[in-house]
């Protein structure tokens, strides 16, 4: 007897065994990218020399930068439509909408896998397929036909009983796990939702459910595929592609949580973590600056209705700025024939793209000091743009509602329809491109800001470098390098883009490394968590970065480090950490030997004391650094 996860990832497996810690490869039917990601991992697949995908289907979607204040975002855009049509990739135009909710609505299926270049790509779970967020190489090597690498994770099953309230919503059950399980609950782990409650949550409320268990750092979280599943991709004219999805009666797990749903109430994740939870009760009365609906998270048709019945009739505070984001054109185009855009446009709201926007730093930052509600997925300390700003994740309801009373409104408390009719979902595929049938004709284009990959050296036997940081518990990639309209266009150009890293943690973060020849990282718990963007480990690797020791890892962040010939790093007793500072020199010796023995000595130069550090390292990633990253050692091999 298996549960869901088991049976999926045993119809892939091509190497190693499901043990729980054990490194297993599994093959991926699908792969999506984004314009932020993209743009990278199509140009190491053409490093890789590959003339045609190998899966099943890999769509490219832009959805990130569509924000164009000069020739950047446009010339990634063209970069990756060319590329698209010579390789036997799907193009997703811009307008389409966010990777993650088209691709739920349009390809993912129950029992396949996907992995895609953004940490958020396991919305698709719930669906009833295997979706996990890695780097952009990663993703790259699974269009070329490389099985994914991954840990055996364990299996938590999260039985969710009852049925929602008036007024609460799936994203009070996904900050629910994460007030009980924080941002690191989930490494290393599958989360696997069960319980006589599915019956009453859409797969759009399974999706938000999916999409947030990244802020656990999970590898995915996954949903049965059942009636429900069934009945959205008849609605979608997909009935072709249902599979029954379920985990055998009685099958094991390595936990259990079980969640009223029926007890929740409404809830918000305070400033500046998705774990920081409290009642929406609690907060009552507090002004409310910025009210933002939208996101992969919170887009989908019935997030957006269920905020417009609040809407209906109202009209928003006059102090508060309100934006409505549709998650997808096929929800955008529902919204205009049904009447409903009208009601947002009538209560004040600003309609915004169907792409991620404000959630990346795309516009729509907060005033100084601004309270900001966002129906969205993070709200890390500067990703809104505005340092100063307090940003709230909440739902639609309770965004709807606040917006209105300009504080914050549980929406328990107030009267509306929240019932949904049922009617069928707008299609329209015309803005997702086929690849070419005559590849051999494509032109790649490729503008003035797409620069060469850099290339990593072998890794040295002894590494004697300088800390050219320390930082704190759960440092995020948006703190490694920043999202926003300043920085993401040079995503392409790792040489402009390394100029960002760190920058809201230390002035000058790249001229230190450049006056120090590269030198180590040093850091405390979940480093790396958030984001799956590799620029996070790659411009580290172009300053000269060999090696980042940390108290624990994010799971995607680690990966990344390896692929880019980082060393990751775990402090064997964390209390060694306290006793090094800012610019002490560090001396590693026998790095090459690590096969043998994964504890290395490290000798602290400026306070002549050593201690040890563990990389629990696979025999293929140690390989992989000694080669100087993925790339080369892929080189290497053909």
């Amino acid at each position: 007897m298996e549960n869901l996860t088991q049976k999926i990832l045993r119809a892939h497996l091509v190497k190693g065994e499901m043990i729980k810690g054990s490194p297993i490869e599994i093959v991926m039917d699908q792969t999506l990218t984004q314009d932020a990601t993209g743009t990278m991992a199509y140009m190491q697949l053409e490093a890789m020399g590959i003339d045609q995908v190998k899966t099943e289907k890999s769509i490219s979607y832009v959805d990130h930068n569509t924000l164009q204040s000069g020739y950047m975002n446009a010339d990634d855009h063209a970069y990756l439509q060319s590329v698209a049509s010579k390789h036997g990739i799907y193009f997703s135009k811009p307008g389409n909408g966010i990777c993650h909710q088209v691709h739920l609505e349009r390809f993912a299926k129950p029992g396949k896998t996907l992995i895609g270049s953004d940490s958020h790509t396991p919305t698709s779970s719930a669906m009833g397929m295997i979706a996990i967020g890695a780097g952009g190489l990663d993703v790259a090597k699974a269009m070329a036909g490389i099985p994914y690498r991954l840990v055996m994770p364990e299996v938590i099953n999260i039985e969710l009983t009852g049925k929602l309230k008036h007024g609460v919503s799936a994203k009070d059950i996904i900050l629910e796990v994460l007030r009980q399980l924080t941002v690191k609950g989930g490494v290393s782990k599958v989360f696997e939702y069960s319980g006589d409650a599915l019956q009453y949550l859409t797969v759009y409320q399974r999706a938000t459910i999916t999409n947030m268990g990244a802020e656990l750092g999970a590898t995915t979280s996954i949903f049965p595929s059942d009636e429900v599943t069934h009945a959205f991709l008849k609605q979608q004219g997909r009935e072709e592609d249902y599979v029954c999805m379920q985990a055998d009666p009685g099958c094991h797990y390595d936990g259990k949580i079980t969640i009223d749903c029926s007890s929740l109430v409404p809830m918000a994740a305070c400033p500046n973590s998705p774990d920081a939870v409290q009642t929406i009760a609690s907060l009552q009365g507090k002004k409310v600056d910025q009210v933002a609906i939208g996101s992969c998270t919170n887009s989908g048709y019935e997030d957006l209705m269920k905020a417009a019945k609040i809407l209906e009739g109202k009209t928003i505070a006059d102090h508060v700025s309100l934006v409505v984001s549709p998650g997808s054109r096929q929800v955008l185009m529902k919204l205009m024939e049904n009447g409903t855009l009208k009601t947002f446009i009538q209560a004040g709201a600003r309609i915004l793209e169907c792409t991620c926007g404000p959630c990346i730093g795309m516009g729509q930052s907060p005033k100084s000091d601004g309270i900001s509600l966002r129906t969205f997925n993070r709200n890390f300390y500067g990703r809104s743009g505005t340092l100063s700003a307090g940003v709230y994740l909440v739902s639609p309801e309770t965004a709807a509602a606040s917006a209105i009373a300009g504080v914050f409104c549980d929406p328990s408390t107030i009267e509306y329809d929240d019932t949904i009719e049922e009617s069928p979902y707008y299609v329209d595929d015309s803005m997702i491109i086929a690849p070419s049938q005559h590849p051999e004709q494509v032109e790649i284009i490729r503008g003035p800001n797409i620069k060469p990959l850099p290339v990593n050296d072998a890794m040295s036997n002894v590494i004697d470098k300088k800390v050219v940081i320390k930082l704190e518990d759960n440092i995020t990639t948006d703190h490694i390098a920043p999202a926003g309209a300043r920085v993401l266009p040079y995503r392409s150009n790792i040489e402009k883009l390394s100029e960002f890293v760190f920058e809201n943690n230390i002035e000058h973060f790249d001229q230190i490394c450049k006056e120090n020849k590269g030198g180590i990282i040093v850091a405390g718990e979940n480093y790396g968590q958030g984001s799956s963007r590799e620029h996070a480990a790659l411009a580290p690797m172009y300053l000269g970065v060999k090696m980042v020791i940390a108290k624990s890892f994010a799971r995607i962040h680690k990966a990344n480090l390896v692929n880019f010939g980082i060393i990751p790093c775990e402090f064997e007793n964390k209390e060694d950490y306290n006793n090094i500072d800012f610019m002490d020199e560090l001396v590693i010796e026998n790095t090459y030997n690590l096969s043998e023995n994964p504890v290395l000595i490290v000798q602290n130069k400026t306070k002549e004391t050593t201690f040890k550090v563990n990389t629990s390292l696979s025999n293929e990633d140690i390989e992989i650094l000694k080669a100087g990253g993925a790339l080369n050692y892929i080189r290497n091999q053909q």
